[in-house]
């Protein structure tokens, strides 16, 4: 195993657009890089079960039962069509004054760093093709000479801290965009562009294959 030869690849296979990173964009316009990276915990905590289950095996076990990997997905594809469709009707905009008055004041309270947490471990946890880029990459950094589950311990620990740079590159590029909207029409383009990109997101697990 070659640590250092991973963490390009962990990084690489972080960056790759997908739900939880659509979500830190989301979070870095509406509420910042601070509470986008507090909110990644949630997905780490999700990716580190599904270390956990491909580390004794049971990642394989998990994509060879059809009916365990359809459940997942339609969960998955279920609650991304949930964000979608509420995001979609939004015309809030949390935490951004706005130049024609629709503000902070006009809108319910934020949600609290809990929830954001909430929502990014459930993003993490009903994708099942994060089952198998564990199941399928990290058998390939494992030398069979040595203790697999030190091994996955290094390796996993290093891709747990790439989704945090992801995290954070993708929360970054969402504080620029927070910059261009200040008016009500820009917050309901956004709404409907984040409901719309969730609802595709929704689609495109309903058509991932095993």
């Amino acid at each position: 195993m070659d640590a250092l030869f991973f963490i390009p690849v962990a990084i690489m296979l972080a960056l790759v657009p997908g739900p939880n990173n659509f979500c830190a964009l989301n979070n870095g316009i509406r509420r910042g890089v601070g509470m986008a990276l507090l909110a990644t915990f949630g997905r780490v905590t999700a990716f580190a079960i599904f270390l956990t289950i491909s580390a004794v095996g049971l990642g394989a076990m998990l994509l060879a039962s059809e009916t365990a990997f359809t459940a997942v997905k339609w969960i998955g594809a279920v609650y991304l069509f949930y964000l979608g469709w509420r995001a979609w009707r939004s015309r809030e905009f949390h935490g951004l004054e706005l130049a024609d008055g629709v503000g902070a004041h006009a809108v319910p309270a934020q949600k609290g760093a809990f929830a954001l947490v909430v929502q990014e471990f459930l993003l993490g946890i009903t994708n099942p093709k994060a089952i198998m880029l564990f199941a399928a990459i990290f058998p390939q950094f494992i030398d069979p000479s040595r203790p697999a589950a030190h091994q996955f311990l290094v390796l996993g620990s290093i891709y747990l801290c790439a989704e945090f740079v992801s995290s954070a590159v993708y929360s970054a590029c969402g504080k620029q965009i927070r910059r261009f909207i200040r008016t009500s029409r820009g917050v309901a383009r956004l709404n409907k562009a984040t409901g719309g990109f969730f609802i595709g997101a929704g689609a495109l697990l309903l058509a991932a294959r095993q």
